[in-house]
């Protein structure tokens, strides 16, 4: 879909992006805050900012609770959610045009005009602990907190987290929506057919009731290598494993499609070097690898599950495939049709408003800056080994790296298995 990005700054301190789709039927909203589980007050009350979230959408100045407001909200079919991350809160809305400024309205009592209430902590206390108990038991969801925590990070693991619930009162949740929830510390993303009402949209922001405050510097982790992790659960009947190289600086964009494409050609299809070929092999039912960037470090992730029996030869598989990129050996046709993947996937990104918003919220919510989509294929034609294997190489010999594993089986064999995929570098 075609659009127009505009930049602006209101009177009030917020700044965002305000997207023209013209002749689009559907607009869609993020309003975003630095005001994740790293910018709670103490580690003692770390679900603080994920409780507040799910309290967000109760009881407000025009609504006596959630059932009450949620009726209103999606009674002509708009939808509306909001999720927590280690840096960030965002709550999305996406409406009919026609209802875009109804919509609009009801989002700022969400973001702006909260009250909360023991009632509604008691309840969503008693939700969070059922969503992280439920966490508990996927393996692949057990293992990134604890790397993370282990490569230096200030997270806490689902256990840790679960713990805290206990110890957060009312008056935890109100002091960390006022301190993060205040006008210099919002950022947006608006998204539809805005040619009309751009001044409208920009009015109705201004008239938002948030405090002046400031924007939260994000956290900078201090990162160390690590031991490998393992995780026992006797009732694992297989390895789920994760490990993580990090450099610790932000990739640029067209380093971020470098490493998308490398990501292809090992992990992407039935034909790619580590995933196509252990599943030729009959080794393993899925294995891949992502590249994502914070405002301070960005990480290579791994990550899979494998039946005990066969974890030494896939392992061998991806030390391999890892030792030929870090010396140079990359097919330039193995990169070519990468290059071709990319550019037919990007060119399907843009048909909705909703990935639009998506598309463009991933860097300008973390860092505050963004690239027009129409620069992309200029990008992705830029790529080349010369990237790509420089890239790898920071990742792989920056010396901060690790793995974890769920499994019900001696360290020793994590020990094993980590050491093959080292020897690589």
């Amino acid at each position: 879909m075609k659009h127009v990005i505009e930049e602006v700054k209101l009177q009030s301190g917020a700044m965002g992006l305000l997207i023209d789709v013209p002749g689009a039927t559907v607009m869609d909203s993020r309003v975003c805050f630095r005001a994740g589980n790293k910018f709670v007050k103490r580690p003692e009350i770390y679900e603080t900012a994920h409780l507040m979230e799910h309290m967000a959408f109760g009881a407000n100045a025009k609504f006596k609770d959630e059932q009450e407001y949620e009726a209103e909200f999606t009674k002509n079919g708009a939808y509306h959610n909001a999720w927590t991350s280690d840096t960030l809160i965002c709550y999305e809305s996406e409406c009919a045009d026609f209802e875009w400024d109804r919509i609009l309205e009801l989002q700022e009592l969400t973001v702006a005009k909260p009250r909360f209430n023991e009632e509604a902590l008691k309840s969503e206390k008693g939700n969070v602990r059922a969503e992280l108990t439920g966490f508990q038991n996927d393996y692949s969801r057990l293992i990134w907190p604890k790397l993370q925590q282990e490569l230096g990070e200030k997270v806490l693991t689902y256990a840790e987290r679960l713990k805290t619930i206990a110890n957060i009162e009312l008056k935890d949740i109100r002091e960390h929506h006022r301190r993060t929830h205040t006008a210099e510390n919002m950022r947006f993303i608006i998204v539809g057919d805005l040619k009309r009402r751009r001044r409208k949209v920009v009015r109705m922001l201004e008239g938002w009731d948030l405090k002046r405050g400031e924007v939260l510097e994000a956290p900078m982790d201090e990162y160390v290598g690590t031991l490998p992790v393992m995780i026992r659960r006797k009732d694992a009947s297989n390895v789920t494993f994760g490990f993580s190289f990090v450099t610790k600086r932000r990739l640029e964009t067209a380093e971020q499609y470098a490493m998308g494409c490398l990501n292809h050609i090992l992990n992407g299809t039935t034909t790619s070097k580590i995933f196509g070929q252990a599943r030729k092999r009959g080794l393993i039912y899925g294995v891949g690898s992502t590249t994502g960037c914070g405002v301070w470090s960005s990480v290579w992730d791994f990550d899979g599950e494998v039946n005990a029996e066969n974890a030494n030869e896939v392992f061998d598989l991806i030390a391999v495939e890892l030792a030929r990129v870090i010396n140079g050996e990359v097919r330039e046709d193995d990169i070519m049709a990468a290059k071709s993947y990319a550019l037919g996937r990007h060119m399907m990104l843009a048909q909705t408003t909703d990935q639009i918003a998506d598309y463009y919220g991933r860097e300008y919510f973390t860092v505050g800056t963004y690239e027009p989509m129409e620069k992309a294929p200029e990008m992705i034609e830029g790529i080349n080994k010369g990237a790509i294997v420089s890239l790898v190489r920071e990742f792989m010999q920056s010396g901060i790296c690790g793995i974890a594993a769920v499994g019900n089986m001696d360290k020793a064999v994590v020990n094993e298995l980590w050491g093959r995929v080292l020897g690589s570098i």
